[in-house]
């Protein structure tokens, strides 16, 4: 199988490394600042992005780190502090952020506690080196937290996803962890609808009705030496 490094950017290095911090930080300050009042990501970002010359990707990185308030503390109300014994799963959201940390490509460890990827879906995915792998670290995790019951939604459109729900099935047959794999055509529809839903997109996040903040503290146990950007409290 082919060896590859999903989410990794080779401009990275530079655009999030220690000399860009500083301006990074800065960025997320004023970013955060817009959003609590009332102005929407896209413009807001465009301004800072302006504003501090950022490339396109760090813009995009800031806007996955920063949130409003508002949308911070709701997510933390809805926040379940224990895994339930049944967890709804956004399959690709989950899965390809566990590839890029087993990747050593960035990621972000957003406002709301989450860690996130720059990786992007658009419609392609295909099955990496790293899949088997992230698929076995999250099947253990579930059964390590008791979950007894794991529904996971991929989305029907995207390519290779019925391969995907294979590898899925095949790996759960080992594991004490009953699994389901749903292919639907609006994955962020449906999970927006529900309780117990593991994601980090925050659109469903802000949606949902209950949500288990699953890859964080798998990523920080089982993949320590990942490359989590994570700017300083004290700026946002």
């Amino acid at each position: 199988m082919e060896t590859v490094k999903r989410g990794y950017v080779p401009k990275d290095t530079t655009e999030f490394g220690p000399k860009a911090a500083d301006k990074l930080n800065a960025a997320a300050q004023e970013l955060a600042f817009l959003l609590d009042r009332g102005y929407d990501t896209k413009s807001a970002s465009t301004f800072v992005g302006n504003h501090h010359l950022l490339s396109e990707r760090q813009r995009l990185a800031l806007a996955r780190i920063t949130s409003p308030r508002a949308a911070l503390e709701e997510r933390e109300r809805k926040r379940l502090r224990e895994a339930p014994e049944a967890l709804v799963l956004d399959g690709f959201n989950t899965i390809i952020t566990l590839e890029v940390a087993l990747s050593g490509s960035l990621l972000l460890e957003g406002m709301d506690g989450t860690i996130r990827d720059l990786a992007g879906l658009r419609g392609s995915y295909r099955i990496v080196d790293k899949t088997v792998r992230a698929v076995e670290l999250l099947l253990a995790r579930l059964e390590a937290l008791g979950v007894r019951e794991a529904l996971f939604y991929l989305d029907q459109q995207v390519s290779n996803s019925g391969r995907l729900r294979a590898l899925l099935l095949d790996k759960a047959a080992e594991r004490g962890v009953r699994v389901q794999v749903k292919l639907h055509p609006s994955v962020d529809g449906v999970l927006s609808r529900l309780e117990n839903v593991v994601t980090t997109d925050a659109i469903i996040m802000d949606k949902c009705g209950s949500w288990y903040n699953l890859n964080r503290e798998l990523i920080e146990e089982a993949v320590p030496e990942a490359w989590v950007l994570r700017l300083e409290p004290s700026y946002i």
